[in-house]
């Protein structure tokens, strides 16, 4: 098969594969009320169907990159999708809700393998030059998948129940799987050859679970609850062992190469701060619009559905503004951009037009749009040879542990049951802003273009 035919397979199964992660969140939201009733089970129990899975897929990103660096990662993209379908039935013909809950952490577990190997294909398959472009469809794909999750959801619950939402995974994860086998990658430099460095992975993960787990309690809890301070102070603990770890390892889990990189590591914050902004702005204004505004699920999603459509248009113009601006002053107006449309939807009370609601959502969408290809761009241009699995994974944990805090503070500034949006959307402005400061970190040029990638 020929070059430009295996770069479009590639491109198809990274698009495919973290569709299915996308569409796997959002659809559940609109599953679980549902299952609720279906298993009588408690909402506390119900929110670990959620919880479970944000806990296993963050501790173990980072690893499952690594292992995909040492041992190839279409490998790892095979398991992991073929075991998201194993978990996903498992789940459809579960007795109870503990049934669920485990599995959806062993479903985690395998979305873990799966997503960083799907950036890692295009940065193994695609010239410097065009890389930007895959970048964009990947983050359109994204974006699309994300909005018409509660539709589709929607749809198979009145069709079929809840349990039709874990069943649609199973024949796209085989699909997905016999695609992956036929993708053929260049062989990869391998930078480290040494075994996992099990004392670190395992510090790692239990940092990143803990601390998940702490931000996900925040909206029951409170950020001062014992609990909360408790477990917040665990992370700090473990990430204190970590470094000091890290730093005496012969091989440490993020390799120096890697800790050390500027343009990934401000990659990581803005990509951060700007998703806990995103999402907890739309946690925020889900409860101002169904219970200030009075509008059913479906108007509720229609009225936030410019931000999904800007997302998609945005992908492919930042992809250009990347190119001919380079990624300091691109990321730097996308972070703008969804800092002034936070910062809009924050003037807005029950009164307000919808409109003008509308618009800032649009902005948020389009800056949104621009920070992801950035950033996503920037990453995977610059990962070092061999490391490209490793660095995948951090820009997945930053993306699931971003709208985890972004919710936490959403609700936490003054408790999920006020429904207005000026409450708590100043804060998350300001917390979005601080992506400004890695922002101009980044190099002035597009690192995509300018990398020279192995293969």
């Amino acid at each position: 098969m020929t070059a430009p035919f295996q770069r479009r397979l590639a491109l198809l199964v990274s698009v495919a594969g973290a569709v299915i992660v996308a569409l796997d969140g959002t659809i559940l939201l609109v599953a679980q009320p549902s299952l609720q009733r279906d298993l009588g089970a408690s909402m506390a129990r119900i929110q670990w169907t959620s919880t479970g899975y944000l806990v296993a897929v963050a501790a173990l990103l980072v690893i499952a990159g690594r292992l995909g660096d040492r041992y190839g990662h279409p490998r790892l993209l095979f398991v992991g999708v073929l075991g998201f379908g194993a978990a996903s039935a498992g789940i459809a013909l579960a007795p109870s809700v503990g049934w669920v809950v485990v599995l959806r952490v062993v479903q985690g577990g395998f979305g873990a393998l799966l997503q960083p190997a799907t950036l890692a294909l295009l940065r193994l398959t695609y010239p410097s030059e065009r890389l930007g472009t895959a970048i964009a469809v990947r983050t359109s794909a994204i974006a699309v998948a994300a909005g018409s999750g509660p539709l589709l959801g929607g749809v198979l619950v009145a069709l079929w129940g809840w349990r039709a939402v874990f069943w649609v995974n199973v024949p796209v994860a085989c699909v997905i799987a016999a695609l992956v086998l036929a993708v053929r990658t260049p062989p990869l430099e391998r930078a480290d050859s040494s075994r996992l460095n099990l004392p670190g992975a395992g510090l790692l993960a239990i940092a990143l679970a803990v601390l998940v787990h702490a931000l996900a309690g925040v909206p029951a809890r409170g950020w001062t609850a014992a609990t909360t301070l408790l477990e917040l102070l665990a992370v700090a603990g473990g990430v204190a062992l970590l470094v000091r770890h890290e730093r005496r390892a012969t091989h440490p889990i993020v390799p120096p190469a890697v800790a050390w990189s500027v343009p990934v590591t401000a990659s990581m914050a803005i990509l951060l701060v700007t998703s806990a902004g995103l999402f907890g702005t739309l946690f925020r204004a889900t409860f101002h619009l169904q219970d200030a505004l009075g509008l059913d699920p479906l108007t509720c999603g229609l009225r936030v559905l410019p931000l999904t459509v800007f997302m998609v248009l945005g992908s492919p113009v930042a992809d250009v503004a990347l190119r001919r601006y380079g990624a300091r002053r691109t990321a730097i107006a996308g972070t703008g951009l969804v800092v002034a449309g936070i910062a809009g939807l924050s003037r807005l009370d029950a009164t307000g037009p919808w409109m003008v609601m509308g618009a800032a959502f649009a902005v948020i969408g389009a800056g949104f749009a621009t920070v992801m290809v950035t950033a996503t761009g920037t990453v995977v241009g610059d990962a070092p040879p061999g490391y490209a699995g490793v660095v995948g994974g951090l820009k997945q944990t930053a993306m699931n542990i971003g709208p985890t805090l972004g919710i936490a503070v959403a609700a936490g500034a003054t408790g999920s049951a006020v429904s207005t949006m000026s409450s708590a959307l100043p804060a998350l402005a300001a917390l979005t802003a601080l992506g400004l400061l890695p922002a101009w970190r980044l190099p002035r040029h597009d690192l995509t273009s300018k990398s020279v990638l192995t293969g």
